[in-house]
């Protein structure tokens, strides 16, 4: 079995994430995606306005109705920083059948040499690096070792962000159709993002 890991702040998930984790599973021959959100994400200057258990109840809501999907709280459970390398080593010691693959972004993927402990982590899994339309990568220039371990595939250009989700929010501005209907509904109930 061959599991893509779609890792984020998620804060909140949005439409643009799963169209990111279809593209993936489709062009990647992947059997499932997992969501998983981050508890505390090391490269974020700033701490996720939603609380950990806020942001896994929008991706369980997202993943609902699509089998492919699946959310998996593994890093909001262990707790602390969320380092991918200890992610990875939890997650092989828990489920050694099967085989993972990371989903990031194309421009996350020239950053992979500076990940903690990136020699290890190319040991165990390959990297599924979605490319926007004009955004230009060279794997040449990546290390062999890693370049090796990744898989370019196309993502349609979509400009949502939870950025501007938030920033909607706080207007009182609707975000229907940039999040789905039960996330949306979730932060309308909760009073997500409205300060």
């Amino acid at each position: 079995m061959l599991v893509g890991i779609m890792g984020g702040t998620f804060d909140p998930i949005h439409t643009g994430h799963l169209i990111a984790a279809e593209r993936a599973r489709v062009e990647g021959g992947l059997d499932e995606v997992w969501l998983m959100p981050a508890n505390v994400p090391p490269h974020k200057p700033n701490a996720p306005k939603g609380t950990s258990q806020q942001r896994w109840e929008m991706v369980c809501l997202a993943a609902e109705g699509n089998p492919f999907f699946r959310p998996i709280d593994i890093e909001i459970n262990k707790g602390g920083v969320s380092y991918s390398i200890d992610t990875i080593e939890l997650l092989k010691s828990q489920y050694p059948d099967i085989a993972f693959t990371y989903i990031i972004g194309a421009d996350m993927v020239q950053y992979l040499p500076q990940w903690h402990r990136i020699d290890d982590i190319v040991r165990h899994i390959h990297f599924i690096g979605l490319a926007r339309p004009g955004y230009e990568l060279d794997l040449k220039q990546l290390p062999e070792h890693i370049r090796n371990r990744v898989k370019l595939v196309p993502m349609p250009l979509v400009e949502i962000s939870s950025t501007a989700i938030r920033a909607l929010r706080q207007k009182r501005d609707p975000v229907r159709y940039l999040v789905p209907d039960k996330v949306g509904q979730f932060m309308e109930v909760n009073g997500l993002y409205e300060t």
